[in-house]
């Protein structure tokens, strides 16, 4: 157990310390919002990677391979075309735009494309985005509660109260800075851990066959990319569910935030490489942990949550505690802490960030001092972290059976519909309006809610909703409304407006790319 300790303190000691020299760089709103815009590739790909990936990837999809086996690799393929999307196809012209109106937010971004009249989109949004990052960090919290339960035998209460504080304390500290740089961290953490656990184990346990024989003897569906009972309609609805994952790297504003914060778009044509291999490499091995887990503890008729754990999400540290010496399980107790806390820094600096940027100053105190600003994000930061806790621990008592991945996915999914629909139109179609905007918005946020408490428990129907679970069909809906509204009312004056500017940004990189200095500027 000492061993255990001792690679804790020391991780917690790294965040701190980073915290610490990130504090010294805050002397404004912007720095402690978007870091001054000053990332570089390396901080901006492993920051934006482990704050998609959060508690959900080390617990939550490690049992879900345990749970489905092959199926889950559905998983790994959406959230890899999820983020190649947003890094080949979206990146480099959302940089553009924010840097032409200086925004400091995502919400800056919606306020200035649309070119709004009225503070309304500001307001609705940040409304949102406040109460689904809420439920969002409330899940990281509580995924903190269960790892310090499951690896070192804590009361739950009391290990999410630590999580809570240290996380709460460099945020606090350092702002979006403290949150990049802590990333980068976790991110390297992540990536070891993951990587090695499943190649370590794969070698002690000998060649693929025996394995797959195994898995097939244990449950043929585990080895079936389709699932138990190979292709149904049912199982198709899982897939879809599964696959489509990775749409909430399309415009979620704590990921989108690392775009606004890197340093040019020199730095996204390297970035977008590191994010992908990242990916792949972190999504694929949490996957396989599962499956070689199910095939080491469980046999035929044993059913992986009596054994594993509820949403077999204890799969993780079992088959760590089989592969290594008590030293190196320290080590991955630190990654699981480092994807949750990498995903609760982010939420809160964006979410406090919001609050007091686009709320409070633009609307009721634009003459706010940049001093005065940062040190209310401070207290708004403290208080959002509390009442997320309450949250954690209020769903604990109130739903025992609740599994990290599924409570997760209800908080990405609800920031994923009410933001990425709007952020993809606002892109990539002039004819789009603050209007249909606004209502893409709302109807990605209600859907969000009426799939996962009314549509699921329909007669008949109910079931596929649950499979599909609550990102499809929300998503769909408001890309569908913010299309439809378009048609309808239409501004061709904004249209004009936001032709012209995208005509004058390619012109720039045109020039750009022709000067003669093009080659020292960008090697």
């Amino acid at each position: 157990m000492f061993e255990k300790y001792a690679m804790i303190i020391l991780y917690f000691g790294v965040l701190m310390f980073l915290g610490y020299l990130a504090s010294r760089r805050i002397h404004s709103m912007k720095d402690f919002v978007v870091g001054g815009k000053s990332l570089g590739f390396w901080v901006a790909a492993f920051s934006a990677q482990a704050t998609g990936e959060s508690a959900w990837l080390l617990l939550g999809l490690t049992g879900m391979g345990a749970m489905v086996g092959f199926s889950a690799y559905w998983v790994v393929l959406g959230e890899l075309l999820g983020v190649a999307a947003m890094w080949f196809l979206m990146a480099k012209r959302f940089k553009r735009l924010t840097d032409k109106y200086d925004s400091m937010t995502v919400i800056d971004y919606l306020v200035a494309r649309f070119k709004a009249k009225s503070h309304l989109l500001r307001v609705l949004s940040a409304i949102a985005l406040s109460v689904f990052v809420l439920i969002y960090i409330s899940a990281q919290i509580d995924a903190t509660g269960s790892a310090f339960e499951t690896f070192l035998q804590w009361e739950y209460l009391t290990g999410a109260v630590v999580g809570f504080v240290i996380v709460a304390t460099y945020c606090i500290a350092g702002g979006f800075l403290a949150a990049a740089w802590t990333d980068m961290f976790q991110g390297a953490v992540m990536l070891l851990c993951l990587t090695l656990l499943p190649a370590v184990a794969f070698l002690a346990l000998g060649n693929a066959g025996s394995i797959y024989s195994g898995l097939a003897a244990i449950d043929p569906g585990l080895v079936n990319l389709w699932g138990s009972g190979g292709f149904t309609l049912m199982n198709l609805a899982v897939v879809i569910g599964m696959g489509l994952i990775g749409l909430g790297f399309l415009g979620s504003p704590q990921v989108f935030a690392r775009l606004i914060a890197i340093r040019s778009e020199n730095q996204i044509d390297r970035g977008k490489w590191v994010a992908v291999v990242f990916t792949l490499l972190v999504d694929f091995s949490a996957v396989s942990i599962g499956v070689l887990g199910r095939y080491v503890f469980t046999e035929a008729g044993v059913e992986p949550d009596s054994v594993l754990g509820n949403g077999a999400q204890n799969v993780l540290p079992e088959l760590v505690e089989y592969t290594f010496p008590p030293w190196i399980v320290g080590l991955y107790v630190a990654a699981v802490l480092s994807a949750i806390m990498s995903t609760v820094s982010s939420l809160l600096v964006m979410a406090a960030g919001s609050i007091t940027h686009d709320l409070y100053e633009k609307i009721y105190n634009p003459m706010l001092s940049d001093s005065d600003a940062a040190r209310m994000c401070r207290r708004i930061t403290l208080l959002l972290a509390g009442l997320a806790l309450g949250v954690a621990v209020l769903v604990s008592v109130l739903s025992p059976e609740r599994t990290i991945f599924w409570f997760v996915i209800f908080g990405w999914a609800g920031i994923a519909a009410t933001f990425c629909p709007m952020i993809i139109l606002s892109l990539f179609w002039p004819r789009f309006t603050e209007r249909a905007a606004i209502a893409s918005m709302l109807t990605g946020f209600f859907m969000t809610i009426i799939s996962k408490f009314l549509l699921q428990e329909l007669d008949g129907v109910g079931e596929y909703f649950i499979a599909l679970e609550t990102m499809p069909p929300s998503f769909l809906s408001a890309l569908l409304v913010g299309y439809v509204v378009t048609l309808m009312w239409p501004d061709e004056q904004l249209e004009a407006s936001y032709r012209a500017e995208l005509n004058s940004l390619d012109g720039a990189e045109q020039n750009v790319a022709l000067s003669p200095g093009t080659v020292s500027q960008t090697g």
